[in-house]
């Protein structure tokens, strides 16, 4: 009876990794298609080619310096040794450099939450804002602020009219510990780590864009569910650039120019399908008289 009731978990057990496969494949093949994992990169040459865009960042770069001086500092204080100790059993001496490594990258990671929520918040709201309008994407950003004439594109940025990102939730914390330790399993733990949070990365990157289109809670969450490969595409590079240490903030920023060039993508598109389609619909109601 023993032998049946583990044959049967066995077999439960590849059942629920076949499918969670599966799913995997379907997502990878969904984020290739979609060119969304481009976006990042394509972020940072834009936004090292618009030296209008830099502002937002300068403005906030001695703040976030010190925050990254004080997270960095705590954390090998505070959690080299222990790490270290774990690592050791997984790593033998190659765990002193290891630990060195995973501490960055966990550094670069909370520098990351914190500073997007408590000091970037501003900043990269006008950075995606302003990359809108550098790309012409104008009609949609006027939903959302004031815009002045002539002048570059960071420089056009008027008053706020509809309120910024959403502030800080405690969840993008409770998720990165929760999903901490996998990084002490060497590569596929890392990567399975990487893939989480690339994936709530993701879905974080329109908001803004969302609440320049009005959309409810429910558009969005079909557009997101329609778009889940996409996305999470767009978030695991993102996440990746963010884990790189001392260049986290930087690539904040680009991130944010990426996902304004997506967006605007998506507006031309759409422009574009909508002016195609008009002269059809107007030549059968034409027709129909």
């Amino acid at each position: 009876m023993a032998g049946n009731m583990v044959e049967t978990v066995q077999n439960k057990a590849r059942e629920v990794a076949q499918e969670d496969f599966d799913k995997a494949k379907v997502l990878f093949k969904d984020a290739t298609r979609s060119g969304s994992y481009m976006y990042p990169i394509k972020g940072i040459f834009y936004f090292a080619s618009h030296k209008s865009l830099w502002r937002p960042l300068l403005s906030r770069l001695l703040p976030t310096v010190g925050l990254s001086v004080g997270v960095v500092a705590s954390m090998f204080a505070f959690t080299y040794v222990p790490q270290l100790a774990i690592l050791v059993f997984v790593n033998g001496p190659l765990a002193v450099f290891t630990t060195v490594l995973l501490i960055l990258s966990e550094s670069a990671t909370i520098i990351s939450i914190l500073s997007r929520n408590f000091l970037l918040q501003d900043a990269l709201l006008d950075t995606f804002d302003g990359t809108l309008v550098s790309r012409d994407a104008t009609n949609i950003v006027s939903e959302g602020r004031e815009l002045k004439a002539g002048g570059d594109p960071m420089a056009r940025l008027g008053k706020i009219i509809k309120s910024p990102f959403s502030g800080f939730s405690p969840k993008a914390i409770v998720r990165y510990l929760m999903y901490l330790p996998l990084n002490f399993i060497p590569v596929i733990g890392t990567v399975i780590f990487v893939t989480l949070q690339g994936r709530a990365r993701g879905t974080a990157a329109h908001e803004r864009y969302f609440q320049l289109k009005r959309w409810s809670a429910s558009q969005r969450s079909e557009w997101l569910k329609e778009h889940v490969g996409a996305y999470s595409g767009f978030g695991t590079v993102a996440t990746l650039l963010e884990m790189i240490p001392f260049a986290s903030i930087v690539f904040s920023f680009t991130n944010t120019v990426g996902a304004a060039l997506w967006a605007a993508d998506i507006e031309k598109k759409e422009s574009d399908m909508s002016n195609s389609t008009a002269p059809g619909l107007r030549e059968a109601a034409k027709k129909a008289e």
